[in-house]
C-alpha cells in the first residue's frame, strides 16, 4: 500500500463542533467499509477551511472512489515517497 496526503477544501471545517466531526468521521468510515482493504484512513489534520488527511491506499483511484462515496472532496492527492523526522538526522 502507498501513503497519500489528501487536501480537502471544506469551508469552515475548522469551526465544526465535535458532533459534526464525529458525523464526518462516520461518513468516511462507511465509505471505507465499502472499499476495504483497498484504502485505509490513518488520521487527519483540521485547519480553517481544509483538512489534510493521511491515507494508505493501493492507488490514487481508490482515494478518488472514497471521495465519491463519502461526498468529501479530494482536491489534491499527493503520494508520499518518504517520511523524515528529527531522528533522521542520526
Amino acid at each position: 500500500m502507498k501513503r497519500y496526503l489528501i487536501e480537502r477544501d471544506i469551508p469552515a471545517v475548522g469551526t465544526f463542533e465535535k458532533e459534526q466531526l464525529r458525523d464526518a468521521s462516520r461518513t468516511s468510515n462507511n465509505a471505507l467499509l465499502q472499499l476495504a482493504p483497498r484504502v485505509q484512513w490513518d488520521h487527519s489534520y483540521v485547519a480553517d477551511n481544509k483538512t489534510f488527511c493521511i491515507y494508505l491506499a493501493e492507488d490514487e483511484a481508490a482515494i478518488r472512489k472514497h471521495a465519491e462515496l463519502s461526498g468529501f472532496p479530494a482536491n489534491v492527492i499527493t503520494e508520499i515517497s518518504t517520511i523524515i523526522d528529527p531522528t533522521t538526522a542520526g
